[in-house]
């Protein structure tokens, strides 16, 4: 199956190179309807969870990750050729496709993925100009964080709180980020790009707000233990009592 794909996006690149646009986007379609059984128009209206279900049907644990890894790539290739030709479903294919390779990543013990997977920076640039999803910035946060790039946490921390002004649960769930990250020796901290005088400035503002703020229904956002990664669990994110 990947080997197949591996051809697919082979052909696909060469169409592209030569500006073939309608036939890279047939390419695009045929890989869709091979993957889940629809065309690449239908699929833009479909949710991830409609998504992950037509991956999942009768399928070994193995096979679902491969497949979910194609899909990551057939979303990105969907929205680059819809983006060159200025069809709307662009966004709605970067927007499926990130949060499925975050996921897929957070259940990897290492970042060990095929070439053919687009890399996180790929949707987050193809995505620049857009308001992401609350779920789909703390995927990108706990990434970052995850891969030692701290600064790039914190601004996807920033975002959030930017989008949900007065939010004490987020606050809360800031201050514990940086509370973990002091863990960190000066020299972690200085290469992912928050050294610690910077890291208890933006501690010490998120507790100015904590302080400032009533409690009120808030968004709580938490890790998944590396037990529940293995076992497919991805971030969770409730509303609840703060």
């Amino acid at each position: 199956m990947v080997e197949e794909f591996i051809q697919a996006l082979a052909r696909l690149n060469a169409l592209k190179k030569d500006n073939r646009w309608q036939e890279a986007d047939g390419v695009v379609d045929e890989e869709f309807q091979r993957l889940i059984g629809m065309g690449s128009q239908a699929v833009a209206q479909l949710t991830k969870t409609e998504l992950l279900a037509r991956l999942i049907r009768g399928e070994p644990t193995q096979a679902v990750r491969e497949k979910t890894l194609i899909l990551t790539a057939l979303l990105r290739e969907a929205g680059d050729v819809a983006a060159t030709q200025g069809r709307v479903e662009s966004r709605a294919c970067y927007l499926k496709g990130l949060p499925l390779l975050l996921e897929t990543l957070t259940r990897e013990e290492v970042f060990a993925v095929p070439e053919f997977v687009p890399r996180v920076e790929m949707f987050a640039a193809a995505l620049h100009d857009s308001l992401l999803p609350l779920e789909t910035q703390a995927l990108l946060m706990q990434h970052y964080e995850r891969s030692g790039r701290f600064a790039k946490a914190e601004d996807a921390l920033f975002a959030m709180l930017e989008a949900e002004p007065g939010n004490a649960g987020l606050v809360d769930f800031g201050v514990t980020f940086y509370e973990r990250l002091q863990d960190q020796s000066d020299a972690c901290l200085a290469a992912g790009n928050l050294p610690r005088p910077e890291l208890e400035a933006g501690l010490a503002e998120l507790l100015g707000q904590k302080n400032k703020l009533k409690p009120q229904p808030s968004w709580r956002l938490t890790w998944p233990t590396n037990r529940q990664r293995r076992g497919g669990a991805s971030i969770c994110i409730a509303r609840v009592c703060a």
